[in-house]
């Protein structure tokens, strides 16, 4: 045990005195503990190299509407355009929201939809926002009512307020992708016939028809007065897939409401709209947040602003993490999964390029790890443009797999 204590406090003085060394030991990523404190370390450590190559590319094709960081294996920033100039990310947000959520959970831990009792007949269904609930759950949950004279069965749910994260547009309201984030949702409130209401209606039902000699009274019970609950049964609950594989519905089918839904867990922040700590928690690691705003974490908020800049250093340092290698499964494959499974279909990029694309009106963004000989190059491309090419971003990352590595 003192050992141990004496080779940390080793590491730290190595990563505050040397940096030139550290770096040198952490691009062979050989030794785990070094690569877990500089993961937490609040500080990066990097430099910029030339590469007239990749610097050309940059210039020849862009225009100002786009932002370029390119990292090579070994930390260096190899090439960048605009890289300081703050963005819309779209969902590139999910990056940082989904790292977020990993180093809150462990990778088989749930996401649990509960049936409460106190007393006799005062019943409480109480959710965490699981996306694939669905009314067989319900009935699952809702059997375990008993019969009595009087039924009393609260919905336990958040503030309609807090439904949207700022900068959800009316419009995104009206879509799918743009569906309402609360903690007890059919299949994602994909559907807004089937909303907290509906669900209120089904569970009434459920109960008249079963227990047809009792009052039966539903209603609606203010998330925030959960120190009501404190002493309370659980007698029954059911459980999400595990957050591995919720992680990777958010990441690479790029799933607003599950990337919102695992960050008001992980953050605890279901009583707000807070996005406060995700940023805390970049800044805790060194990385630039200046010029930096975080409304959500799916991306669809329209104010959000990153630099690529920022994209880049952060997926850098995540290859430091202990949980480097489950991130990395739960984005998108190009040519074979997710967003990018059409992409470069038996090509040689295909299964060569981790990462996750963003959308939006105006907006295109696709970040992640290009591997070339084995070695992963972070690359993160943002444009906002009232023109924009999706196609110019493709053919970059292409352009890159096959520009001549920098010596």
């Amino acid at each position: 045990m003192i050992k141990k204590i004496y080779s940390f406090f080793f590491i730290v003085l190595l990563l505050v005195t040397s940096p030139i060394l550290i770096r040198y030991l952490l691009a062979n990523q050989k030794i785990t503990i070094l690569n877990s404190i500089y993961f937490n370390f609040p500080g990066i450590i990097t430099k910029n190299k030339k590469c007239p190559t990749y610097d050309a590319l940059l210039n020849k094709t862009l225009d100002d509407s786009f932002s370029v960081s390119i990292i090579n294996n070994k930390g260096e920033i190899i090439s960048s355009y605009n890289d300081e100039v703050p963005r819309l990310p779209a969902s590139n947000q999910k990056l940082f929201s989904t790292a977020y959520v990993l180093s809150k959970y462990k990778l088989n831990n749930n996401l649990k939809t509960s049936l409460l009792k106190k007393n006799k007949n005062n019943y409480y269904l109480k959710g965490q926002g699981d996306p694939d609930l669905n009314y067989e759950h319900i009935i699952e949950l809702v059997s375990n009512v008993k019969e009595n004279k009087i039924i009393n069965f609260n919905i336990v749910e958040i503030d309609s307020k807090l439904y949207w994260p700022n900068g959800w547009t009316n419009t995104d309201k009206l879509y799918e992708y743009g569906s309402p984030i609360t903690s007890l949702a059919i299949e994602s409130n994909h559907n807004k016939y089937e909303d907290i209401y509906a669900l209120k209606n089904f569970i009434k039902n459920y109960l008249n028809n079963k227990f047809p000699n009792s009052n039966v009274y539903i209603d609606f019970f203010d998330s925030e007065k959960t120190f009501y609950l404190k002493d309370i049964t659980e007698i029954k609950k059911i459980y999400s897939t595990p957050i591995l594989s919720l992680l990777t519905l958010t990441n690479s089918e790029s799933h607003n409401f599950t990337a919102e839904s695992l960050f008001k867990n992980a953050s605890n922040t279901w009583k707000e709209n807070d996005y406060t700590k995700l940023k805390k928690w970049l800044k805790n690691k060194g990385l630039p947040i200046t010029n930096t705003y975080f409304s959500d974490a799916s991306g669809l908020s329209r104010k959000n602003k990153v630099t690529t800049k920022l994209v880049a250093l952060f997926l850098d340092k995540m290859r430091y993490s202990n949980n480097f290698q489950a991130y990395q499964s739960t984005l998108a494959i190009m040519g074979l999964r997710g967003t990018l499974a059409k992409r470069f279909v038996n090509s040689e990029l295909s299964g060569k390029f981790f990462g996750k694309t963003g959308t939006l009106s105006n907006v295109f963004a696709l970040s992640g790890f290009l591997y070339k000989n084995e070695k992963p190059l972070i690359i993160s491309i943002i444009q906002n443009s009232n023109n924009i090419n999706k196609e110019k971003a493709f053919k970059l990352l292409r352009n890159v797999y096959y520009l001549k590595s920098c010596k």
